[in-house]
């Protein structure tokens, strides 16, 4: 038997997690866009979208989806895209951080609620 013990920090991580994911394929499909004619690059406000997921779990709601905007500012070659491999691959370097960190900060809660269970016996 499998028992699931979930806290508010572990929720929290979870939906930090789910951003960083989110983060890591937005950055990817704007990479793998960079040679279609037309496209413009995608973001998202990642502080925006963590206070909003935060605010979620503290009402128990479940998460909703990741407001995408395109991003302003990036200059478009002749066929209008707009994509630059430069801005992606720090994009992408930052929310492998982000999602190393959250996985390490989320291993940590594991092995405190583990500490707290195992206690009694000590």
């Amino acid at each position: 038997m499998n028992v699931q013990i979930e806290t508010r920090q572990s929720d929290q991580l979870a939906r930090y997690l789910d951003l960083a994911t989110s983060q890591l394929k937005l950055t990817a499909a704007n990479m793998a866009n960079v040679d279609t004619p037309g496209y413009r690059a995608l973001g998202m406000d990642f502080e925006a979208e963590m206070q909003a997921a935060m605010a979620g779990v503290d009402r128990g709601e479940a998460a909703g989806p990741v407001r995408l905007t395109a991003v302003d500012g990036l200059v478009a070659r002749p066929d209008g895209n707009n994509v630059s491999m430069d801005r992606e691959s720090l994009n992408l370097a930052e929310a492998q951080l982000k999602f190393k960190t959250g996985v390490a900060l989320l291993r940590q809660e594991n092995q405190r609620v583990l500490d707290a269970i195992h206690a009694d016996g000590k």
